[in-house]
This record gives C-alpha cells, structure tokens and sequence, in this order.
C-alpha cells in the first residue's frame, strides 16, 4: 500500500475514535501507534499533522499530542451586499468588460465526486506520475547548498539552458525565464503583449484556461478556425485584417482540444501572417513531453524557426510529471523580453528555488528519460483502448481525429444533441467529462464533449467509464441503441 493511502486511513481511524477523548484529552503516543496499526512514525506523524491541520487535535513538542478544545464559532453575520455594487462598478469604464470567470477551468481541475470515473481530468493519472523520481530529486534538492536561499529573477541558469536546449538550437539560456507552470506564463504573456480592450486572436477551439486568462485582463478574444492540419492561414490573415490584432495564442504540437498538429506547410505561414501584421505569436507547446511511442519525429517548435522574435514560446514540465510541480519557462527575443520579466518580476518576484532545484535534479536524472519511455507508451496504449471502446459502445459520436500526441479525444456530438444535458447525465450513471462550450470563444459549430484517458487508473477504467457513458448517452438519446442510430452532424473539429 502506498504511504499515501495509509496516512489518509490512519488519520481517518483516529479522527474516529476522537470522542474516545474528553477535549484536551491526550492521545495514545507515536509509539504506541507504531504498534497498535503496524505503520511506520512517518506515517503516523504524518496523520497527526493532517488532524492537526484539520483543528482535530494540538501536537505539543516533547509532550505528544491532545484532543484539541472546541472552537466557539463566529456567530455575527456581517452584511456583505454592498460588494455587489463595487464589484460591478469596477469594469464599468472598460471598453471590453474585464470577467474572472474560471468555470471553464475548474471543471478539468475539481475532482469529481468519489465513484466518479474521471474522464475529465486534465493531469496524468499518480500511476503515470514519476513520484519516485521526484521525491528522490525534491530531497537531494533540498540538501543543494543554497538551496533554499533567493533565486535569480529569471531563474536558475542551468534550468533556463535546459529548457533552451529543449526548444531548439537558435534559443539560448539568455532569452528563457522561469515561469510558476504554464498558465502563469501565458498570463504574463498576454499582460506583456495587448493592453485592455484590445483584440486577441485564439484558435477555435481552444484552451478553456487562456480564455479565461484573456478575459480577465480586459482583452477580446476572436476565434480563427481549426481543422486536422492547425489554424487555418487564410482565416488567420482574414483575422489579422479585420480586428488589427498585435497577438495570436495557438498551440502547435496536439492542440487542445482537438489533438491537431500544426502542418509543414503552414507553419511557414503562420510565422509571415504574423510578421506582416506586425503581431506576436504565442505559442504553447504544453505537452510536447506527452507524445505517444507511434508518433515518430516531431516537429521543431515554432519559436526555433523565429530568427525575428515574432514568437513568445510557452513551456512546462507539469504536464508530464505533477500537477503540483509548476515550473515553466518563457522564451521570448528582442525587446518584449525586459517586459515579460517586468511583469513577472511584479506578479510573483521569482519562482521559489527549492522547486527550480528539484526539477533541475529531476531532468538531470536516468530516471526522466525512462520516465517518458512509459509515459510514451503508456498514453499510447490508453488512447488505444479508448478509441476501440468508442467504436464498439459509442460509434454514434464523431470522432474526427485520433491524435498521437496528449491525453485526451474530441468528440462531436450528434446534431442537435443537448452537451448540457448529456453532461449531468453522465455524472449520475458516474462518469465525468469536459463538455465542449468552454472551448469556445464564440457560438460553437455544434456540441462536442472531450474525454481525457490519462486522468484515470488504467484501461480497465478506460472500458467502465465508456460503459458509463453510453449508458448517460441512451437516457439522452433515447434508450438503448439509440446513440448509434442518431442522424449524425458532419465529422469536423
């Protein structure tokens, strides 16, 4: 059993016997605990200090711990209508309304109810997490000399020539700041590159989460079309005429949510649009790490085909290892550069050293490159049950294109089709997923829903969570069969 699980069930047994104790009361001692549940001190310190985390009980130095004493709670209830006032008020002379709407993000974020089988997640499931590897590299990490002294603003040097190094041959350590994980670097990105109310081109669809970013600053995203081979150049153009735009979000290398790489043919393109218009491209290359073992070469990231600093490129390790070890990089050339670190400077200072040192120790390790062998071959093998449970128990849904790159399928739903509806159907028969809305900065084409196979614990859950699907699908649908049987919409992304 892992650590984990039996500190959660030890703190869940003590929490239990509680009332055993009168408040104040001490509690049996770490030995005795040892003894009586067979764990070792460090699990049993560690469910001490979760209960005491909790307000359950007081851990006294050198004495052990006790019952905690009640709290008296806090029986005056303010009135806090007036913030509806100042809230509203606080966007009013904008041109574009400034909305920190995060729901879009949330629900790849929130875990579902326990039972729910979680075809939503936007995180490698722990059995893909390399947690040997990083408790091994968090640990000599914090045994650096240093290590826990300030950083340099724009990281550790080594860590900036690493991710350089991972972007190509013409970027070098001295253009790279580290970043707190890639949502924090984009929205630097964008503080640094469009001032409030201007427009922003986005792809469509695309990331719920720089959407959300986008909005929260002011700005205006405009939606440029997707297909199986990127972001379409004309449209962009198109794009670029009508709104006089300065910035273009995309994401290259199996973009969310579609899965699409960006073709040979275009990327040229994309780049001249985007010179001619005088306007940045920001690239995320979020899973570049998270290619599946038949997806053969892949393609240079744009930002080392950029001799002219068009390109602000976004990376990250967190997609590929832990949700909790944020740590990304900005790359950017020319002036933009001293304001992407202005700006970073502002927000965050520096991104806590002990977490740059880990990551260092962990990239530098044997362990990385076995890390994302399995990580390859293990995402391949989930996509492709995946994609055979779809076509047995679901070939009703449109799936337009399979990636070779990720952690997740984009589905169309039959025309006509409730994604809403279908969405709270699916949590009752206890499968969660990502419904498509969010993906969209302007009225989507259709309904689409994405389904992530990372996020759970294997291909056996991949195979009841499909199960679980169509079940939500006949309710919608109307009864067995009836989701294969539905007029289908066009299969497009």
């Amino acid at each position: 059993m892992k650590q984990s699980s039996s500190v959660e069930e030890l703190a869940a047994q003590l929490r239990n016997e509680l009332n055993r104790y009168s408040p104040g009361g001490k509690l049996p001692s770490s030995r005795a605990l040892v003894e009586r549940f067979r764990v070792s001190p460090v699990t049993v310190s560690r469910a001490l200090a979760q209960l005491a985390a909790e307000g359950l009980v007081v851990t006294r130095p050198g004495a052990g711990a006790f019952r905690a004493r009640p709290r008296t709670p806090l029986t005056r209830t303010g009135d806090t209508s007036w913030q509806e006032v100042a809230l509203s008020a606080d966007g009013a002379a904008d041109l574009v309304p400034r909305t920190v709407d995060a729901s879009g993000v949330t629900i790849c974020l929130a875990a579902p109810p326990p039972g729910v089988i979680e075809f939503n997640g936007g995180y490698p499931h722990p059995s893909l997490q390399p947690e040997k590897a990083m408790a091994a590299a968090l640990s000599r990490a914090g045994r650096r000399p240093g290590a826990w002294g300030r950083p340099p603003l724009d990281g550790l040097p080594e860590l900036r020539e690493w991710f350089a190094r991972g972007i190509g041959d013409t970027v070098t350590a001295a253009d790279v700041l580290i970043s707190a994980g890639g949502q924090s670097a984009l929205t630097t990105a964008l503080r640094a590159l469009a001032p409030p109310g201007a427009p922003v081109l986005v792809e469509s669809p695309t990331y719920p989460g720089m959407l959300a970013i986008a909005r929260a600053a002011g700005l205006r995203p405009v939606p440029v079309p997707v297909d199986a081979d990127g972001v379409r150049p004309a449209l962009l153009a198109d794009a670029f005429r009508a709104t006089g735009a300065r910035v273009f979000v995309c994401q290259p290398l199996f973009q969310n949510p579609t899965g699409a790489v960006l073709s040979a043919d275009r990327r040229p393109d994309v780049l001249r649009i985007a010179r001619e218009a005088g306007a940045f491209v920001v690239e995320d290359d979020f899973v570049r790490r998270l290619a599946h073992d038949d997806a053969g070469p892949l393609p240079r990231p744009l930002a080392a085909d950029d001799p002219d600093g068009v390109v602000v490129h976004v990376s990250s390790l967190t997609k590929a290892t832990s949700p909790s070890l944020r740590v990304g990089a900005l790359a950017a050339r020319g002036p933009v550069l001293e304001r992407l670190r202005a700006i970073q400077v502002v927000d965050t200072f520096f991104v806590p050293r002990p977490l740059q040192e880990a990551a260092l120790e962990l990239v530098g390790s044997p362990a990385w490159a076995r890390h994302l062998r399995r990580l390859s071959g293990e995402l391949r093998a989930r996509r492709a049950a995946m994609t055979a449970g779809l076509a047995l128990r679901l070939p009703g849904l449109a799936l337009p294109h399979i990636p070779v790159g990720g952690y997740h399928l984009w589905l169309r739903l039959p025309e006509g089709a409730d994604e809403t509806r279908l969405h709270t159907a699916a949590l009752r028969a206890g499968v969660a997923f990502t419904p498509g809305r969010p993906y969209f900065s302007a009225e989507p084409p259709a309904a689409h829903l994405r389904l992530s196979f990372a996020a759970v614990a294997g291909t056996e859950e991949i195979a009841e969570g499909l199960r679980r699907l169509r079940t939500a699908c006949d309710e919608v649908f109307g009864g067995p069969g009836a989701a294969e049987t539905v007029r289908q919409a066009p299969a497009g992304l």
